[in-house]
């Protein structure tokens, strides 16, 4: 009884200590468990804390691209530059590591409605419609069904490129198509109106819209001009090939895998989106006509998605990139899509050794897309105005809070001209395919009127025949033959003088 006794009680003890030690240890994993969830929120709240006030230096530090020497560097915050241009709303995106990092809306998605800009408006992307469809073709071309390098005609059986002496050799492909040296002609689109005859796509290459028929112009492959009429062509090809709607196969093969739900091709665009579409505006602040145009070249412009949604795009891009693996297209495919080729066009995006890019601008919208290659971030600017100049000021501000490349700050010194030099640069402008221009006089330097974009802008003189734009820091250099102006060159363009 006695050992029994003792044992119970030693039972008992030793019962006592383990359930004391068992308390003991639920109470420090407890304290650990509530240590290391102050701890996460402690990390997320400083970081958004940390993101906040990198928005809020963002919003009040845009600036022109170039800072003229002896000048102090002007600031400004974005509803400041939005009433100084006149723009009714701007939507911006930015991504870091493979997240949305933060987006925001400023301004007005439609001013008569009172319907203001948020994360979740939808506007036309313009341009950068291009490297979004060319997925598309890059992933028929990763399934061997839609090779890069043969005669695009092998796949487009309800039309065909008409061949002439620049195709006796050397042909459209899809890959010349991609990176603009394809030769062929019609670089833009002005959309249609609300009411509008829309042309089928087939009609749109014969010319019978509102604009001229895609032809070769040249041998393809020998040089690079920009071209939405050739997207039109990559259009149809993948419509051919899949006997499908290209907006549907978009919407199936690229929109849907890139979990871009509030995007599509589709044009007219469907009534379901118009409660969150925006609305475009003319430089003056006119509503486009109908509210929005109308892109039956859907490849080359007619894609409607968010800044948030395309930040999709440049997430995907660099994941395959960086882990060297397949996803919406091939990890092979991607590294040609990014390789660059003539004026650094790759298949699809502009690319450099910093960075992927594209920029759009359709009637009443202007947008800008950047993926960085050497850092995980994602940019996104797009506006309801044919005004985009914010767009360029935004970047900026946005590369030197983050320290990214490719948007520094450029700084330059005005030099004055007597107005008998100036008004001899005085003139009408031909660059070709890509359009004319005015040169005209105005106080203390000249100003560009781009006539297709009914874009004007100052040019101030930094030598005696080198000019250039305040808010891009574009230079244009006069060629100049016995004192008078012959030619005008920028960035490996050139237009001759007409008039």
């Amino acid at each position: 009884m006695v050992q029994t006794f003792n044992t119970t009680v030693i039972g008992l003890n030793n019962m006592n200590k383990i359930n004391s030690f068992r308390i003991k240890c639920v109470f420090l994993a407890s304290l650990c468990l509530t240590m290391t969830i102050a701890c996460v929120s402690s990390d997320n709240l400083r970081h958004s804390l940390d993101t906040k006030q990198s928005i809020q230096r963002i919003e009040n530090s845009l600036s022109e691209a170039v800072l003229i020497k002896g000048q102090a560097l002007k600031t400004y915050s974005i509803e400041e530059r939005l009433t100084h241009h006149n723009i009714p709303g701007l939507s911006v995106a930015v991504a870091y590591d493979g997240e949305v990092l933060w987006s925001k809306g400023y301004g007005m998605a439609d001013v008569a409605e009172s319907r203001e800009m948020t994360p979740e408006t939808m506007l036309l992307a313009g341009s950068i419609s291009k490297p979004i469809a060319a997925l598309r073709a890059l992933q028929l071309h990763d399934e061997g069904r839609m090779k890069l390098d043969v005669n695009v005609n092998q796949y487009l059986t309800s039309w065909q490129v008409p061949d002439n002496e620049y195709t006796d050799v050397e042909k459209v492909t899809i890959r010349r198509i991609l990176n603009h040296t394809a030769g062929l002609t019609v670089w833009g689109f002005p959309g249609y109106d609300k009411g509008d005859d829309v042309p089928s796509t087939v009609e749109v290459l014969e010319g019978k819209g509102n604009t001229d028929a895609v032809t070769v112009f040249r041998s393809p492959g020998e040089a690079w001009q920009y071209s939405g009429g050739g997207y039109t062509i990559m259009q149809l090809a993948i419509a051919d090939v899949e006997n499908m709607d290209f907006a549907t196969s978009l919407k199936q093969h690229v929109l849907s895998p890139l979990n871009m739900q509030k995007s599509t091709f589709e044009n007219p665009l469907p009534e379901q989106y118009h409660s969150i579409a925006a609305t475009g505006y003319r430089e003056n602040g006119d509503e486009v006509e109908g509210k929005w145009p109308i892109y039956p070249e859907m490849a080359a412009a007619g894609l409607w998605t968010t800044a948030e949604e395309l930040l999709l795009y440049g997430i995907e891009i660099q994941r395959i990139m960086d882990t060297q693996t397949d996803g919406v297209i091939s990890y092979k495919t991607a590294t040609e899509m990014l390789t660059p080729g003539l004026k650094n066009h790759g298949l699809g995006p502009v690319v450099d050794d910093d960075r992927f890019r594209h920029s759009g601008a359709d009637e009443g919208f202007r947008a800008l897309f950047v993926g960085w290659r050497n850092q995980p971030y994602v940019a996104v600017i797009m506006v309801n105005s044919d005004v985009g100049a914010i767009i360029s000021e935004v970047i900026r501000a946005i590369a030197a809070e983050y320290n990214l490349p490719g948007y520094e700050l450029i700084e330059k010194e005005v030099i004055a001209l007597s107005s008998e030099a100036l008004a001899k640069f005085v003139g009408i402008y031909d660059s070709g395919i890509d359009g004319t221009f005015e040169i005209l006089q105005v106080e203390n330097g000249l100003s560009i009127f781009v006539r297709d974009f009914e874009f004007t802008a100052p040019l101030l003189p930094q030598s005696e025949n080198v000019f250039f734009e305040k808010s891009t820091g574009i230079e244009l250099t006069f060629v100049m033959e016995d004192g008078t102006p012959t030619e005008i060159q920028w960035r490996g363009l050139t237009a001759t003088r007409v008039d």
